[in-house]
């Protein structure tokens, strides 16, 4: 086998600064996270949403301002689907003459409107889904672990799941400093960001697995660094291609989908940091070792069976 590469940057030199970083922005989320909370939307706190169909594209200013002026406070106007289909989502207990007085107060402006739908979520629900959201992103935590503890080594689950935490508060953290709107929608999103980390992390976990059999020399710093090295540029590639589309989405996509492309970007962003230092440096703080990833040479083999050889289609990438 030959000798290390040559690394031109050294990733693991910065993974001091880089802890540092790491406990700030999770220490500070948590921190805002209970000092300011989360700005949940009606989908957990409860309200009404009503929708109407205008014969005309309406401006959107226009209905807010309406809606003020006829008294109500806690409100979002957006388009639902198409520039003439409007979604007001209101704060205030639901029922049918609440949106009738919705639908008058609108038409008082002379726009040709027509009440499509009102529905109401009511607290109680809202609660549930509060308890279901956390209880799906605990699930999702655990199974990662068992996952990645099965597929590499118990350590590799550990160092995997906590870079996971780590994004996930750190988005939390952004929607409650900025208290942008928290609904079902960025939810998905967060979901959607511990899969994108995920695999971005089992990418690189992969690569330390492999170099860790295939090469002889260098202690794990080492071992780690020239991995990181190996797929840098893949997890730039995916990560610019992906942030590519979710700005394209969060600039063309409509006022409905803002919040959920916004935790998206931050959740790339973040996740793609954390695959490279939070992962590596969780390793690197339990200690993995060549020994903890070999696999026990079989009953009766020689000497040179000692250390797993690499299968030939490994040794051609």
């Amino acid at each position: 086998m030959s000798d290390m590469k040559k690394q031109p940057f050294d990733f693991m030199g910065l993974r001091k600064a880089a802890s540092v970083l790491s406990l700030v922005l999770v220490i500070g989320s948590i921190v805002l996270l209970g000092v300011r909370g989360l700005n949940l939307g009606m989908d957990f706190t409860g309200g009404t949403s009503v929708e109407f169909e205008y014969a005309e594209a309406p401006n959107l200013d226009t209905i807010r301002n309406q809606l003020t002026e006829a008294g109500y406070e806690q409100f979002s106007v957006q388009n639902f689907g198409a520039d003439t289909t409007v979604l007001i989502r209101m704060a205030e207990a639901g029922n049918d003459e609440l949106a009738r007085e919705v639908t008058a107060a609108l038409s008082e402006s002379g726009d040709n409107l027509e009440l499509v739908s009102s529905e109401f979520v009511g607290s109680q629900v809202g609660e549930e889904l509060k308890e279901d959201s956390g209880l799906g992103l605990l699930i999702a935590l655990a199974v990662v672990l068992i996952y990645v503890g099965m597929r590499f080594q118990f350590k590799f689950g550990i160092a995997s799941v906590i870079p996971l935490a780590h994004d996930v508060l750190i988005v939390l953290g952004m929607f409650a400093l900025f208290q942008w709107t928290f609904d079902l929608t960025v939810l998905a999103a967060i979901l959607a960001v511990i899969g994108y980390s995920l695999n971005d992390t089992i990418v690189v976990a992969d690569r330390i697995r492999e170099n860790f059999r295939k090469l002889r020399v260098g202690e794990p710093w080492d071992v780690i660094n020239q991995s990181i090295h190996e797929t840098i540029s893949r997890t730039i590639n995916t990560s610019g291609t992906t942030l590519v589309v979710l700005i394209a989405l969060y600039f063309l996509g409509g006022e409905a989908i803002n919040n959920f492309a916004l935790a998206l970007i931050i959740g790339v962003v973040v996740g793609t940091y954390s695959s490279i230092y939070v992962s590596a440096n969780m390793l690197m703080v339990m200690g993995v070792t060549r020994d903890d990833l070999m696999v026990p040479a079989k009953e009766g083999a020689g000497d040179e069976a000692e250390e797993e050889q690499p299968p030939e289609w490994l040794n051609r990438m």
